[in-house]
């Protein structure tokens, strides 16, 4: 009798766990951006985001001024609560990308093969265009576009801080530049590289204090 109970307590153990799985993958969601623009740097870059905020990031971008442009490694990153809602907000007021969402001009300058993503489990839909009339669509670019400007400044930061520490002024002094003027992505997607400065005693001391400046108030 008692071996019968222990059964019948595992199997409900498992009967739960498998429908709290199917719970967690029909409610989970995810918005991808690629890029592919010839010339740039990078060239080719994807990043995908997944309801609970985290993400990954795969790019071919050079590291520095004079090295080959990199094979894409996929690197994994978490987003702030207030990036990860936008971006589904903003795919949301989009319509998850579905009708026409290219504007069809062919007078406005080439700036790249953009495809926007949206899976939920239960859909899949995408668009691929060079400019869009859609306001929800060309801030959703912004959002990604900064972000992967973030997330370069990140793999840079990462190499220059095992390679070359005193390169790693000049990209801290240039990401607080460009977060004056909004143009910076969630610096959150790259606090666990910033932290490591922040707390290395064999980086300089202004190095060190914009790498945790960059960060917030709370860690300076």
């Amino acid at each position: 009798m008692r071996k019968h109970l222990k059964l019948g307590t595992f199997a409900l153990f498992i009967l739960s766990s498998l429908s709290l799985f199917s719970s967690d993958q029909a409610g989970s969601a995810s918005v991808s951006f690629t890029l592919d623009f010839p010339g740039a740097n990078p060239s080719h870059y994807e990043i995908q985001v997944a309801s609970d905020g985290h993400g990954s990031y795969s790019s071919n971008g050079q590291l520095t001024s004079d090295s080959q442009a990199a094979d894409p490694v996929t690197l994994p990153f978490s987003l702030s609560d207030k990036v990860r809602q936008q971006i589904f907000d903003l795919a949301k007021r989009a319509q998850y990308f579905t009708g026409k969402v290219d504007s069809g001009r062919k007078n406005i300058a080439n700036t790249g093969a953009k495809t926007l993503s949206y899976n939920d489990g239960k859909r899949t839909t995408q668009a691929t265009y060079n400019y869009s009339l859609m306001p929800a669509v060309e801030q959703l670019t912004d959002v990604f576009q900064n972000l992967s400007t973030t997330l370069e400044f990140g793999r840079r930061l990462t190499f220059f801080h095992k390679y070359q520490k005193l390169a790693l002024d000049d990209d801290l002094k240039r990401m607080e530049e460009l977060a004056q003027t909004n143009s910076l992505g969630d610096v959150q997607a790259i606090a666990p590289v910033l932290e490591s400065i922040g707390n290395d005693p064999t980086v300089m001391n202004i190095t060190r204090a914009r790498a945790l400046r960059l960060l917030g108030p709370s860690k300076t």
